[in-house]
């Protein structure tokens, strides 16, 4: 048993344009949402218009003053962080300090158990 061929004509992605002969077709492009204007005689975008963007920044003092306030934020977590640091360091040194003291008055003390002993 022989199939019979499809008629594939009604198909073809160019068979609405040859009974249009003359007609310009509006397209709206997916990626970019520009109205491409092509004229079906010729196969050629006519016309294309563009969507019109808002600018990334709108008000260029208002944008120089952000960045500057954030640059103000910044130095501010920095010298945070760093007093932390400070004073984390001199409670460090006081625990020393406290247990070396410790250490000399009560030389028969065990020594406490370092991380690699309890394996």
């Amino acid at each position: 048993m022989r199939r019979q061929p499809k008629d594939t004509s009604s198909l073809r992605y160019d068979s609405g344009m040859a009974e249009s002969e003359g007609r310009v077709f509006e397209i709206k492009c997916p990626c970019c949402d520009t109205t491409l204007q092509i004229d079906s005689a010729t196969q050629l975008v006519i016309n294309h218009r563009e969507v019109e963007k808002k600018p990334l920044i709108e008000d260029l003092t208002s944008a120089v003053q952000q960045l500057k306030g954030e640059a103000a934020r910044r130095n501010d977590v920095f010298e945070k962080s760093f007093a932390s640091h400070r004073v984390s360091e001199q409670v460090r040194e006081k625990k020393f300090e406290e247990l070396l003291r410790q250490a000399k008055e009560d030389p028969s003390a065990p020594a406490p158990k370092r991380p690699f002993d309890l394996d």
